[in-house]
């Protein structure tokens, strides 16, 4: 089988390397790195279906010759990019959302999409945790004044500037069950939080646990000391969370995001902040507004926003190259494909 892996700077062509060992012991596979500097402006209506790439289109065309599967983490693929291998079979994306594909034109090519679903899920259930720390104990204010001031150790009081909150004993409501969210829970129950989930589209048996139990959306806002948002991105639960949802929460409730930026409001969630609704705000992610880079949000000293850091680590990068490796083992096998976004080509 000809196979062209297409890696970036994030799961880079060594990540495949090794997860592709076994897989080029007896198939033509070809590792290529993206040249990310190479930038196109969306024209057709494909590439403008595609989000979160990195660099063009026309690497890829002119690469993949007549390769029978294409390997990617970020690389954009469109309609144009699936019509240049006439043997094109499958297509393998280490990410869990390949926002990065044209998934609608790969499964008017009956062409399999696999994922690799959960892969960072573990990262980013620890990075929440620690946001929440952050907050909870004004880490951020603590180290700024040692960054500034250069003094340390003045005497056994000086944190009385920095008092906190512990996580014990505090209610945590998880908005989202899936696969970060129920880590997190799993990780707060071991400081000793109570968890509150809602998740409309899952099963209260598959959720409640002793410390987890299924609430619906006003109560755990009304209710939750931190909030910690896990729910998938769609075009209903576009600014799921705005000023209705803050003033509901307690002047003492934290709120923390590390999935997606189109789900909260941020006009509405600095002006709560500004307003004294909420005690304080951790972002990965914020919208992005070329007419105004500068988000107002991180204005406030009661914000703490990190540059979309969830999924950074060197364990993702090789969960999801081993994931997509697994699946192409399988493909190549005879098997069933796990883990195809586009189940219904396989119909």
């Amino acid at each position: 089988m000809k196979i062209l892996v297409a890696g970036d700077s994030f799961v880079t062509v060594e990540d495949f390397r090794k997860a592709f060992t076994e897989i080029s012991k007896s198939n033509d596979v070809r590792f290529i790195k993206m040249n990310e500097s190479e930038s196109f402006k969306p024209a057709s209506d494909s590439e403008k279906r595609i989000k979160e790439y990195l660099g063009s289109p026309a690497q890829l065309i002119q690469e993949l010759d007549n390769s029978d599967c294409l390997v990617v983490h970020g690389a954009p693929v469109t309609d144009a990019v699936l019509n240049t291998s006439r043997n094109l079979k499958l297509v393998c994306c280490a990410r869990g959302g390949p926002v990065n594909i044209d998934i609608s034109a790969a499964t008017e090519k009956m062409i399999p999409v696999v994922t690799a679903p959960g892969k960072n899920a573990d990262a980013v259930a620890d990075l929440a945790i620690a946001l929440m720390i952050m907050l909870s104990r004004n880490l951020v204010r603590a180290l700024d004044r040692v960054r500034t001031t250069k003094v340390v150790g003045a005497d056994n009081y000086e944190g009385n500037q920095f008092f906190g909150h512990e996580l014990g004993g505090k209610v945590l409501g998880l908005i989202g069950y899936g696969r970060v969210g129920s880590k997190v829970a799993t990780r707060a129950l071991g400081f000793g939080m109570t968890v509150l989930v809602y998740d409309p589209f899952l099963d209260k048996s598959k959720i409640e646990r002793p410390g987890v139990s299924v609430t619906d959306f006003q109560n755990l806002l009304s209710t939750s000391d931190y909030i910690s948002l896990h729910a998938r991105e769609s075009k209903e639960n576009e600014n799921l969370l705005g000023g209705k949802e803050f003033a509901l929460m307690k002047k003492s409730a934290f709120f923390i995001n590390t999935a997606r930026p189109s789900m909260v409001d941020e006009a509405a969630l600095y002006d709560a902040l500004k307003r004294g609704l909420i005690a304080g705000v951790a972002m990965d992610v914020l919208k992005y507004d070329p007419v105004r880079p500068t988000n107002p949000l991180l204005t406030l000293e009661n914000v703490i926003v990190t540059p979309h850091i969830g999924g950074a680590t060197f364990e993702t990068t090789t969960k999801g190259a081993e994931i997509v490796a697994k699946q192409l083992e399988r493909y190549l096998s005879g098997l069933p494909l796990e883990t195809v976004i586009n189940s219904e080509v396989l119909k």
